[in-house]
C-alpha cells in the first residue's frame, strides 16, 4: 500500500511520531518536556485526591474535615450515635482492604518506600494501576477515619504517573529515575503549596542523587506543578494558620532549641520504632488468615482508639492548628502526641494506606507546644512563645524520623511562610539528625526495606570482589533443585542410554555457597570448576544456580560500570557484604547426591544440528555449561548443537552409579565429606591469636 502503513495510518505521520518520541527520549529537552507534562499531572492528581478525600470524609461524617469537633456523632448516620466511630472504619476496611489486594498491593502502606525501591532496584518502572488504587484507597482509608498523612499516597501516585509515561515513551533508566523523582517532587509541591520542599523531597528521599540535570528537571516539574495546584488551593502558606510574631527574642533560647532538639530527635526514632512493632504484632495476631479482610478486622481496634480520642480521625491538620494557636491544655497537648504515634501505626499496622509525613509535623508540634509551654513556666516570659517550639520541633521530628534534612528546613519554614525561623530550624534539624543517626542506621521509610533485606543507603564498593556474592554472578536455575542426598530413584541403565552422546567424563561437583565472595569463588573455579561449579543455599536445602568463570567476569563488569555511572543499587541489608562463608582459607566440600556427567555430541547423534532447548534430556537431569568450538558457554535454550560439543550435566545420583570409563573415578578432594553427608555451610577461621 503506498503511503500508508498497514495500519491505515500515513507513513508520515508514522515517521513523524518515531522522530518525535527519538528526541523525548534522547535529547534533555525532550527530558525537560516530560517533566512539564509530568509536573502538570502531578498537580492535577494532588488536587483530586486532596478534593477524594474531603468527599469520603464528608460522606462518612457530614463534614470535609472531622476530628476537631471531639466526641461528636456523624451528620449522615445519626442512628449510629458514638458507635460511628467504630463502624465506620469497619466498613472503610471492608472497601479498601479487597481493592488493594485485588489490585495494587504495593498500595498498602504510606508507600513511599515502595517508590524508592523502584529508583533504586527496578529502575523507575511502578505498574499505572499504583496511581488509581493508591487514590481511591488511600481517600477512603483517610475519610474512614484512618490517622494517616496523604503526602505518602500524593507521592506514589505521582511517582505512578511519572513512571507510566516514561515507560509508554520508552525511556531509558537513567531518565526514567528522575522522571519518577519528578512525580514525587510534583506531587508534594502541589500538596503543601511548597515547591522548594517538593524538590528536595524528590532529590534528598526518593532519588537520591544531587546531579545539576536531575535538580533541575525535578525543579520544573515542581514549580508546574505548584503553579496548576495555585488554580484551584490558592497560594496562601499552607500552616497559616500560626500565631503572628513568632520569633526569639533572646540568645539563651537557642540553648532551648538545642534542648528542644534532642527530646524531638528521640520522638522521632520512637514513632519508627513504634510503627514496625505494631505492625508486627498485627502481623503476628492476623497470622495466615485472608488479607483482604484485616483493615476491617483492625479497623475495629482503630474504632475504639478514635472513640477514646475522637482528634486523632483523619489527617488531623485542623487538631494541629488548635493545638498551636493555644486551645488545649498541656496534660492534652502529651496524650495527642503520643495518640498520633499509636494511632498512625495502627492504621498502618492494620493494613490501612496513608503517609508518614503529616503526622510526623503533628507529632512535633503537639509536642514541641507541650515544651514550650513547659519553659515557660520554668523560665517565664524570656523563653518566648510555645508555638515557636511547635514549629522548631515539626521540623526536627521529621528529620530525626525521616533524616532528610533538607526537606524538614524547606517544610517548616516554607509551610509557615516564615523565613524569620530559619536560624532556630537549621539549628533543631542539625541536631535531630545527628542525633538520630547516632542513634539507628535505618529511617522510618529505610526501615521497610532494611526489613526485606534491602540496604540502599550502602555506598556500592568500588571492588566487586569485595561487594559481589556467588549469588549476585551465578545463573539462577529455572527451579532450584533439591539439595539431598541418598537414592534418587533414577536408574543408572536407561538414563544414560537415552543420552544423546557417550559420557567421556564423571566427577562429583564441589560446593560454593551463595553468600561466598567472589575471590572465594573464582579460588573454587579454579581448583574444581573447570566447568563451573553448582551453587548452593546457605541452608544447604536446594541448588540455586550454576556458576562459571565467565560469569564472575560478567558480574564484575556490570558492577564497575553501575558504580562509574553513579548510579545507587540495592544491597544486601547485614553487617557485612559475604555473610559468614567469606573465609579465603576454607576448603570446599563435596555435594553429596549429585554429579556432574560430561557427554561429547558424536556426529550421529539426533541431537547433533538440534537447539539446546529442544534436546530431550532424562528426567531430572540438568544442562550447565556447554563448550561449543572451544568456547565454554551458558546454557542458552538457543544455542545449536554440533558434533564435538560437550554438554555438562548436573544429575541426582542414581542407586550404586558405575562410572563411565575406569579413570573416570571421581577424583578425592581434601577434607572430602561422605558421599551421604549432606554438607554444611562452612564456618569461618579463627581469627589472628586464637586456638582452632
Amino acid at each position: 500500500m503506498t503511503g500508508e502503513t498497514a495500519a491505515g495510518r500515513p507513513a508520515g505521520a508514522v515517521r513523524w511520531a518515531g522522530r518525535a518520541s527519538g528526541w523525548l527520549r534522547a535529547s534533555r529537552g525532550g527530558l525537560f518536556t516530560i517533566a512539564l507534562v509530568v509536573g502538570a499531572g502531578s498537580g492535577l492528581g494532588a488536587v483530586a485526591f486532596r478534593s477524594l478525600i474531603y468527599f469520603f470524609t464528608w460522606l462518612a461524617t457530614g463534614h470535609v474535615q472531622f476530628g476537631q469537633q471531639g466526641r461528636v456523632p456523624s451528620a449522615h448516620f445519626p442512628g449510629l450515635g458514638l458507635g460511628f466511630f467504630v463502624m465506620i472504619p469497619v466498613i472503610g476496611g471492608l472497601i479498601y482492604g479487597p481493592l488493594i489486594y485485588r489490585y495494587a498491593r504495593e498500595a498498602r502502606g504510606h508507600g513511599v518506600p515502595e517508590v524508592m525501591i523502584a529508583v533504586a532496584g527496578e529502575g523507575g518502572r511502578i505498574r499505572p494501576q499504583v496511581a488509581a488504587v493508591k487514590s481511591v484507597a488511600s481517600a477512603i482509608c483517610i475519610g474512614a477515619g484512618g490517622s494517616v498523612g496523604r503526602e505518602g499516597p500524593i507521592v506514589q501516585i505521582g511517582s505512578a504517573l511519572a513512571s507510566s509515561l516514561g515507560q509508554w515513551v520508552k525511556m531509558p533508566e537513567s531518565r526514567l529515575r528522575i522522571l519518577v523523582a519528578c512525580g514525587a517532587a510534583g506531587g508534594i509541591a502541589a500538596t503543601f503549596n511548597a515547591p522548594i520542599t517538593g524538590v528536595f523531597f524528590g532529590v534528598e528521599i526518593i532519588l537520591r542523587e544531587f546531579s545539576i540535570e536531575a535538580i533541575f528537571t525535578v525543579m520544573l516539574s515542581a514549580m508546574v506543578a505548584d503553579l496548576v495546584s495555585r488554580q484551584f488551593l490558592g497560594s496562601a502558606p499552607f500552616l497559616s494558620g500560626l500565631p503572628p510574631g513568632i520569633a526569639l527574642h533572646h540568645l539563651t533560647s537557642y540553648l532551648l532549641v538545642a534542648a528542644l532538639a534532642v527530646v524531638a530527635a528521640l520522638l522521632g526514632l520512637a514513632f519508627a520504632k513504634i510503627l514496625y512493632a505494631t505492625e508486627d504484632l498485627c502481623d503476628k495476631v492476623w497470622g495466615n488468615r485472608p488479607e483482604w479482610a484485616r483493615p476491617a478486622a483492625g479497623g475495629i481496634a482503630l474504632g475504639l482508639l478514635l472513640l477514646a480520642l475522637p482528634q486523632m480521625y483523619g489527617v488531623g491538620y485542623p487538631v494541629l492548628y488548635q493545638a498551636v494557636g493555644g486551645s488545649y491544655a498541656l496534660w492534652f497537648l502529651i496524650v495527642l502526641a503520643a495518640g498520633k504515634i499509636i494511632a498512625c501505626s495502627l492504621t498502618i499496622g492494620i493494613g490501612g494506606s496513608g503517609g508518614v509525613f503529616a503526622p510526623s509535623l503533628f507529632i512535633g508540634a503537639t509536642s514541641g507546644m507541650a515544651f514550650g509551654e513547659i519553659a515557660g513556666h520554668l523560665i517565664g516570659p524570656a523563653a518566648g512563645q510555645p508555638a515557636l517550639y511547635a514549629v522548631v520541633a515539626m521540623g526536627a521530628v521529621f528529620a530525626s524520623a525521616a533524616r532528610a534534612p533538607l526537606t524538614s528546613v524547606a517544610s517548616v519554614v516554607e509551610m509557615t511562610g516564615d523565613f524569620t525561623l530559619t536560624l532556630p530550624v537549621l539549628l533543631a534539624i542539625a541536631i535531630a539528625t545527628a542525633t538520630s543517626r547516632a542513634l539507628s542506621y535505618g529511617t522510618i521509610y529505610t526501615t521497610k526495606l532494611l526489613r526485606r533485606g534491602i540496604d540502599i543507603d550502602r555506598t556500592p564498593s568500588a571492588d566487586p570482589f569485595e561487594d559481589l556474592t556467588a549469588a549476585d554472578a551465578m545463573r539462577p536455575f529455572p527451579v532450584p533443585l533439591p539439595a539431598g542426598t541418598g537414592p534418587s530413584g533414577l536408574p543408572d541403565g536407561p538414563s544414560r542410554a537415552s543420552l544423546p552422546g557417550p559420557v567421556t567424563h564423571q566427577h562429583d561437583p564441589q560446593v560454593l555457597f551463595a553468600t561466598e565472595s567472589l575471590t572465594q569463588a573464582l579460588r573454587q573455579l579454579e581448583l574444581y570448576g573447570r566447568d563451573g561449579l553448582p551453587v548452593i543455599a546457605d541452608d544447604g536445602q536446594h541448588l540455586q544456580g550454576w556458576i562459571t568463570t565467565q560469569n564472575v567476569l560478567q558480574a564484575v563488569a556490570r558492577h564497575i560500570r553501575a558504580a562509574q555511572a553513579g548510579t545507587t543499587q540495592p544491597q544486601p541489608a547485614g553487617p557485612g557484604p559475604h555473610g559468614p562463608h567469606d573465609d579465603p582459607g576454607q576448603a570446599p566440600a563435596p555435594l553429596g547426591g549429585y554429579q556432574i556427567l560430561e557427554i561429547t555430541i558424536p556426529a550421529g547423534s539426533p541431537a547433533a544440528g538440534q537447539a539446546l532447548g529442544d534436546t530431550t534430556w532424562p528426567p531430572g537431569w540438568t544442562p550447565v555449561t556447554v563448550l561449543d568450538n572451544h568456547t565454554l558457554r551458558d546454557p542458552d535454550p538457543g544455542i545449536t548443537l554440533a558434533p564435538g560439543d560437550r554438554v555438562n550435566l548436573l544429575t541426582r545420583e542414581p542407586h550404586n552409579p558405575q562410572p563411565a570409563h575406569p579413570h573416570d573415578q571421581p577424583a578425592s578432594q581434601p577434607d572430602s565429606h561422605p558421599p551421604d553427608t549432606l554438607p554444611a555451610a562452612p564456618t569461618p577461621a579463627p581469627a589472628p591469636g586464637e586456638q582452632p
